[in-house]
C-alpha cells in the first residue's frame, strides 16, 4: 500500500496540535490476557517530543514477553504495548526541528540523540544521553501521556506504545522515513527486520563464502538469513523445533535445517560442527533462551568463531562459558537493534528494499484490523506468522 497519498491527507490535521485527543487504544491489563478495546486521552506532546497518529503496527515477540509478564520490572499494567509501527506526525512539541506535522516517521525503540559520545561513536548504537530505564514512561521526565477514561495512568513500552490509534514518543526514538515505501514494508524496519539485517552486516561483518547457523527462525532470524544471503554466506543452517520453517526460511537463504528434537544423541552443536567441518564461522541466538546462547557459543569455530546474541533471556537467567573456549578464539557479543543507529542507517534499509536489493515481503504473513488485534497474538503464538501488520483505521 503506498504511503505518499495518506501523507499528504495528512497533512493539514493541525486541529487537535496542543489538545488531548480522544481515541481507541488496545489495553493490556492482565498478563496473557486479551488486550481490551477501550477510548483512551492522549496528551499533547512536551519539549522533545512528537505525537504521532499510527498508520500500522505490527507484533514482534519482544511485545509477548512483555504482555505475559508477571514479575516487577516488566510486569506493569495496563500498559499499551507494540513498538513496530509507521505513522504520521501529527503534532511537535517544543524545540523540535527534524520532523514535522504530516511527515510520514517510525518510532523506534532505540534511541539516537546524535549528541552524546556513544551516538557519536561508530562504535556504539547505544544512547547514554537519554536513558529510560523503567521502559514505561517517557525517557526525559519520567511521566506518561495516556490516561483512560476514569484518569488512571496507562503505562508506555519500549519508548514506543504503538497499539493505539496516536502515540507520543520522544524525538530521539523518530526516523522520518521516505513517502515512496508501502507502509506495512516501512513498519517492519521499525524492530525485528533491520535487527537481523544490522546483526549480519555491522555486528557480525558476515563475509562472502562464510558458514552462518541461526539458532531460531522468527521474523529476527530469517533477516539474519537474508543479510547473510546477501552478504554472500555459502551456507546459512536454520535451527527450530518448527520443521515448518525450513521452507519459509529457503525464501530468505537458508541452506541446511536442523531440528533439535531429531538429532538423537548428538548435540546441535555436534551436527553443525560435523556439518561445517568445525564449526560455524558466525552463530546467532535469535531465541532469548541462556541454554540455546550455549548451543550457539558450542557450535562456532575455534580460532574465529563469533557467536552474536540477539534473543533477550526470556527467564533473566545468566550464561555461563567455558574460558578455554573463549581462549581458544571464540567470541560472543550482544547486540541491540542489530547495532544499526536507527536515524541514519534505516533510511539505507529502505532504499535497497526500493531498489528490489532486500527481500522483505515475504515477512508478512498475515493482516488483520485494529479490532481483531488479539488475532495476531494468536497467530504468533500458534507458530503460524513471521509478521502480522495490524491496520488501525483500515476496515478488512
Amino acid at each position: 500500500m503506498p504511503s505518499s497519498e495518506l501523507v499528504m491527507d495528512n497533512k493539514n490535521a493541525s486541529s487537535t496540535a496542543g489538545k488531548i485527543i480522544r481515541c481507541r487504544a488496545a489495553i493490556s491489563r492482565i498478563p496473557g490476557k486479551p488486550l481490551v478495546m477501550e477510548e483512551i486521552e492522549v496528551d499533547p506532546p512536551k519539549a522533545g517530543e512528537v505525537r504521532i497518529k499510527i498508520l500500522c503496527t505490527s507484533l514482534c515477540h519482544s511485545d509477548v514477553t512483555f504482555w505475559r509478564s508477571t514479575q516487577p520490572p516488566m510486569a506493569v499494567f495496563p500498559r499499551i504495548l507494540g513498538h513496530e509501527a509507521v505513522g504520521v506526525v501529527e503534532s511537535v512539541g517544543g524545540g523540535v526541528e527534524e520532523v514535522r506535522e504530516g511527515d510520514l516517521v517510525l518510532p523506534v525503540f532505540q534511541g539516537d540523540c546524535g549528541e552524546c559520545r556513544d551516538c557519536k561513536s561508530p562504535k556504539s548504537n547505544i544512547c547514554s544521553k537519554f536513558v529510560n530505564k523503567d521502559n514505561q514512561s517517557m525517557p526525559r521526565d519520567g511521566t506518561n501521556r495516556f490516561r483512560d477514561l476514569k484518569g488512571e495512568v496507562i503505562h508506555n513500552v519500549l519508548n514506543v506504545s504503538s497499539f493505539t490509534q496516536y502515540t507520543v514518543v520522544d524525538v530521539t526514538h523518530v526516523v522520518k522515513i521516505t513517502p515512496d515505501i508501502p507502509l506495512d514494508i516501512a513498519c517492519l524496519l521499525s524492530c525485528g527486520v533491520s535487527t537481523g539485517l544490522g546483526a549480519a552486516w555491522k555486528v557480525a561483518e558476515v563475509e562472502e563464502g562464510s558458514t552462518v547457523a541461526i539458532f531460531g527462525l522468527g521474523a529476527v532470524g530469517l533477516s539474519v538469513a537474508e543479510g547473510a544471503r546477501i552478504r554472500g554466506a555459502t551456507r546459512i543452517i536454520g535451527v527450530d523445533l518448527n520443521p515448518e520453517k525450513f521452507e519459509t526460511g529457503k525464501k530468505f537463504g537458508i541452506t541446511d535445517f536442523i531440528n533439535p528434537a531429531t538429532c538423537g544423541d548428538k548435540t546441535v552443536s555436534q551436527v553443525i560442527k560435523e556439518m561445517t567441518d568445525g564449526g560455524a564461522d558466525y552463530c546467532f541466538e535469535c531465541i532469548g533462551l541462556a541454554s540455546v546462547m550455549n548451543d550457539a557459543f558450542n557450535s562456532s569455530r575455534e580460532g574465529w568463531g563469533k557467536t552474536v546474541i540477539l534473543g533477550v533471556e526470556m527467564h533473566g537467567s545468566p550464561i555461563s562459558l567455558n574460558s578455554i573456549e573463549i581462549l581458544k578464539g571464540r567470541s560472543v557479543c550482544g547486540t541491540f537493534f542489530g547495532g544499526l543507529k536507527p536515524k541514519s542507517d534505516i533510511a539505507t534499509l529502505a532504499q535497497k528494499y526500493l531498489d528490489k536489493e532486500l527481500n522483505l515481503d515475504e515477512f508478512i504473513t498475515h493482516e488483520v484490523s485494529f479490532h481483531d488485534i488479539n488475532k495476531a497474538f494468536d497467530l504468533l503464538l500458534e507458530g503460524k506468522s513471521l509478521r502480522c501488520v495490524i491496520w488501525i483505521d483500515k476496515q478488512n
